[in-house]
This record gives structure tokens, sequence and C-alpha cells, in this order.
């Protein structure tokens, strides 16, 4: 299969150098991301595309083109097959034994590219292969302005291609090609929308998470930034930072008026971003903030905040209202995990500051003792984002198990659009599809004399849950892990 991959438009309206080195990037990414899958795959840049070849007997079709999909900085990509030039009869004929069963009972147009010089025109070459579609298959007619199939060519001097189908793209710019970031994360749908959108954008992130909640909100965090980095951002490598922020939040407590402790906590994880940021050469820090969603979200307040340092703060939703957000979540699959992922209110204001004012709230902060964050900076932890569920730890050691008896039920744990990608088929025992996300609230279901294998690609989630399962007393929770 070969596949023709197009920058997204605004690329090409770059100037020379900075086209070539987006375009450079472009290919670069891509290569990375595909050779993982075999390293027979060849990817080569061009002025305005980069060209893909993998080996049909590798049968890797859907999950090269599902990977392309998402991959920031890709307009189209289209599965193409090359011929030499010989005629317009033979062009047409070709392309009527590509789309004939494709164009039953459906409209369509022909559209031709040409570069260089040939006895025909474009508009001559499509009436042509258009007047054998339409007269030698069972297509409904022909549509120029909204047709159901788009029959493309292009021709070059010596060549033709046709492509077969056109799957679009993230858009955006290639990842890498605009400077890193630190993206603050508390796995709602907010920052995880947020992050998605920067790393769209082609801005390599970093995650910064505070961890306010625990260990339970500190393990929903680090599986969507996983989720999210592995999906949209896996060509370039990225950190996961976790402060403990509890120390802070006391902090506050104790010496801030209680109508400024919102807009003093968020300007504290201000000062403390922009110090990690500057560490890891972040040139801006990225909030999910919405304007007027929260009192702290205010224009005046959000004003207050940004004073608490000199670093660039993004905010790609500042105009968004909460259904854009979270349909955008759904889109890109981060919905499940925001939707479970636990709360903490532990800075809430009975009547919060809504215009907060610079002056009174710098005094407010005077009675803080800033040892507290540094403390807070300094026991910081600090891990890959590729390397992050390997290091999440579980309160109870969980037996994995290789083979599995005949009677027991296997539960695949994995998000669906993984699990879709690369089903999981055991010919003597039943698999029950529950998203780890459901896991909880499926529990009440699971017969207490039945034994279950908890099931994940790389095994960390599912000893991750199985662990906290067996610590709530469920002790008839394992792990199915095939290849340990």
């Amino acid at each position: 299969m070969k596949l023709l991959i197009r920058p997204a438009p605004e690329v090409a309206i770059k100037s020379k150098p900075v086209r070539r080195q987006q375009m450079r990037r472009l290919a670069q990414n891509i290569r990375k991301l595909l050779t993982q899958l075999d390293g027979r795959i060849q990817v080569d840049a061009a002025w305005d595309r980069v060209n893909a070849d993998v080996p049909d007997d590798l049968g890797l079709a859907g999950p090269v083109v599902d990977i392309l999909q998402r991959t920031p900085g890709i307009s189209t990509i289209q599965e193409i097959a090359t011929f030499p030039l010989i005629s317009m009869d033979e062009i047409a004929e070709r392309a009527r034994w590509a789309f004939a069963e494709r164009l039953r009972g459906k409209t369509f147009a022909v559209r031709v590219k040409r570069h260089g010089d040939h006895g025909f025109s474009s508009s001559e070459l499509a009436r042509h292969v258009g007047s054998v579609l339409l007269g030698e298959t069972a297509a409904r007619g022909v549509d120029l302005k909204k047709p159901d199939v788009t029959v493309r060519l292009e021709v070059a001097p010596a060549y033709y291609v046709i492509a077969h189908r056109r799957h679009k793209g993230l858009g955006g710019y290639p990842l890498g090609s605009v400077e890193s970031v630190m993206t603050l994360m508390s796995g709602g749908f907010d920052s995880s929308v947020a992050a998605y959108l920067m790393l769209r954008r082609g801005v390599r992130s970093h995650f910064l998470f505070f961890n306010l909640g625990g260990t339970a909100h500190e393990t929903g965090v680090r599986q969507v930034v996983h989720y999210i980095w592995q999906r949209y951002g896996g060509s370039h490598s990225a950190k996961f930072i976790s402060v403990p922020f509890d120390g802070v939040v006391a902090e506050i407590m104790r010496s801030v008026s209680d109508r400024h402790w919102g807009v003093v906590l968020k300007r504290q994880m201000l000062r403390a971003a922009a110090d990690l940021g500057a560490q890891n050469n972040a040139g801006a820090l990225v909030t999910g903030d919405a304007v007027a969603q929260v009192s702290s979200q205010t224009l005046s307040n959000l004003a207050v905040i940004d004073r608490a340092s000199d670093q660039v703060v993004l905010r790609p939703l500042i105009a968004m209202d909460k259904e854009q957000i979270i349909r955008i979540a759904a889109r890109i699959g981060t919905e499940p995990f925001a939707r479970t992922m636990p709360e903490y209110c532990g800075v809430i204001s009975r009547r919060p500051a809504t215009r907060a004012r610079l002056d009174r709230v710098e005094l407010d902060e005077t009675g803080m003792d800033p040892a507290v964050l540094e403390s807070a900076l300094a026991a910081r932890d600090e891990c890959a984002v590729s390397r992050l569920m390997d290091s999440v730890t579980t309160p109870e050691s969980v037996e994995l198990v290789r083979t599995p008896a005949v009677d027991d039920i296997v539960i695949d744990l994995r998000h669906p659009t993984e699990g879709a990608s690369a089903p999981l088929h055991l010919t003597n025992n039943e698999v029950v599809k529950i998203p780890f996300y459901e896991l909880a609230e499926s529990l009440h279901t699971l017969n207490a004399d039945q034994q279950y294998l908890l099931y994940c690609d790389r095994g960390m989630m599912s000893q991750l849950h199985a662990g906290h399962m067996r610590a709530e007393g469920h002790t008839n929770i394992k792990v199915y892990a095939p290849g340990r």
C-alpha cells in the first residue's frame, strides 16, 4: 500500500525555509511512528507531500491510517496506486477497475491534477474518464458539486496516480515545529482538551500535576496524560511532573482570607509552574481556563493570577462553553477519563472574590511562609510519560496468570479504541469488555464465586486495578499477563 500524505494548508503558505523545515519535521514524526509498527515501512519527504510505502504482506493498512489520522500536521491521507502513463483510455480503464464497486448507485466527480506537458488537458482527461465510468459502471450519475464519491487522478510526465481512498487528518502543525510548553493537568474535561489542542497545533508539551487529592487522583491523571500523549504526541518525548500541594493548600487556608483562597491557590500553582517550565525550556504555560466558568476565572481574577509570574499563559479554551469542551473530549477519547476522575474540593471559599484586587491579594500572601512552596517543589516526582504507567504502584501485590484456567473469565480493561484496533480473542475463555473507567460501577455485577483475570496491553493498568480491588476484599481477582 502506498500513501500520499499532504500537510495542513497552513504549512503551504509558509516561507520556503519554514515550509522546508516543517515538512522535514512532519516526515521525521511519521517515520518514527510508523517504523515502530514495522521497520520495513518506508517514508520519504517531498516539497509538498510525504510518501509512505507499506508492504502489503504486513497487513497494517488499518493501523497505519489510524496513526496518521491522529498525527498533528496532516491534512489528508490518500491510498494511492502508481502506473506508467500510456494513454487516456488506459487511465480510464484503471479508474473503472478501481472504482466500479464503490460507484454502484452513487454519484461521482472526477478531479484531475497535471504536472508537465501532455497531449490532453486536465478537463479533457476528467471528461473522458467520467464518460467511461458513467457508461461502464452502475453509478447513479455525475455531481460536480456534492458527489458521493470523488475519483482523484494526478498525472506527471511519465506516470499517473489513482487515489483509491482519502482520509481526513488532524490538521495543525507538525509536532515539534513550535516551541515547548508546560501544560497544567487536573485530568478533567478542560485540561485534557487544552492539552490536546496544543499538541494538535504542533506544540510539544510537558505535563504538570498539582496533587491535592492523594494517590487515587494522581492515578487517574497519569492514565489520561499517558493516553493523550500516546495517541497525539507519541513522536516526541515528554515529562510528567507531580507536585504534592496539600501543604501549600494548608498554608493558604491558615494565612489567607477565605475570599482569596481560589485566586491565591492558582497564583501559587502559576509560580511553581513558571519555575518548572524554565527548568524544562518551556516557552509558555497552558491551562484549561474558560472565562467566567468558575469564580477564579473571571477576567479580573485571571488578570490577578497572571501577575504571579512573568511567564506567558496560554488558555486555548478561553471562549468555549462546557458543552463544546465535552464534545471535543468525547471525540478525542478523554471524556471517559474526565467523567470518572476523582475530584478534590479542599479550597472552596464561602464568598469567593470575583473581582479580586491585586494589592489586597498580594497583602494576603505576605502572611504565607514561602518555604512551604519551596518544599513542595523539592518533593516533586518526575517521570517520562512513555514510562508513566510503569511507575504506578499498587496497594497490594497480585498474581499474574500466563495461561488461564478454562473457567476463568477475562475482563478486557482497555479503552474501546485500543480494543477495537487489537481485539482480544481466547479459544477457551469468555472475554468481557469493561473499560477501566467503568470497572468500579460494574463490580456489583461480578460473581463472587467466579475467578476473574484483568487484562490490558502492557499489564500495568490491570495490575493497578487488581491491586485496588484485592485491597477492598475482592479475592477472586488476578491479572492475565500472557507475555510475562
